[in-house]
């Protein structure tokens, strides 16, 4: 079967299953919901990126992201699921290659205009503070924040193909973030910066230090997405 029909159907299976849609709603309230409280005067820090502070939201919003490419693939190992995708589409590799694209684009879209709601929501209340900011940071803000939530929702689906369990991957991926980067990488020193979501996050600030910038940062966070490499040769070569 030619690559376009196999990426109709998955399209197909995002739009169908419902759970999707609650996590990309959930990535867009609750990043846009932070990023206000965020650029209330009273919370805001007035020393800190102002950039930063109007797509801070997106640090608590980007478990939905992870959620959703973990859900549209765990999908796939309920009992006899994968088996029947397989039998319609026997080039396993095309087929996971159409899943990854149905993910990347609803993930990227709603990525992207999340960025611009929350920035929005958040310039209402920073005022000023935010009156330095350029068209062109913003645009990059924006972009660089939709790129990032799409490729931790690849990453998420990568590593959920490759374990073949949602719950698995989930935990995993979410104490990683939290704990890992939060907690850990912090005495890591220079190292932290190049975990997936430090690195692709500093496309998210006005101003950076580091040896990694906006464009870098997310080329480091892409690697680490190439675990979803080896969730590919799992699905290629394990039985369904």
């Amino acid at each position: 079967m030619p690559f376009v029909p196999v990426l109709h159907a998955e399209l197909l299976k995002i739009r169908t299953l419902r759970p999707l849609y609650g996590t990309l709603f959930a990535l867009l309230a609750t990043s846009t919901a932070f990023s206000a409280v965020a650029g209330v005067p009273e919370t805001s820090d007035p020393e800190s990126d102002p950039l930063f502070t109007a797509l801070s939201g997106v640090m608590p919003g980007q478990f939905a992201a992870i959620v959703f490419g973990t859900l549209a693939v765990s999908s796939e190992f309920r009992p006899g699921a994968l088996r029947l995708t397989l039998t319609a589409v026997p080039r396993r590799g095309r087929w996971f290659t159409a899943k990854l694209t149905a993910v990347a684009v609803p993930a990227l879209l709603t990525g992207l205009v999340t960025a611009c709601a929350a920035l929005l929501a958040a310039r209402a209340g920073l005022g000023a503070a935010a009156d330095g900011l350029t068209g062109a940071e913003q645009t990059r803000g924006m972009v660089g924040c939709g790129v990032y939530l799409m490729l931790m929702a690849l990453f998420a689906a990568g590593l959920t193909a490759w374990l073949r369990n949602g719950v698995a991957a989930l935990g995993v991926l979410v104490p990683f973030i939290l704990v890992v980067s939060f907690v850990i990488g912090d005495a890591a020193g220079p190292a932290a910066d190049f975990l997936p979501d430090r690195a692709g996050q500093v496309a998210l600030y006005e101003t950076w230090d580091g040896s990694l910038g906006p464009w870098t940062g997310l080329a480091v966070t892409a690697s680490w997405t190439a675990a979803v490499a080896a969730g590919a040769r799992s699905v290629c070569h394990r039985d369904a």
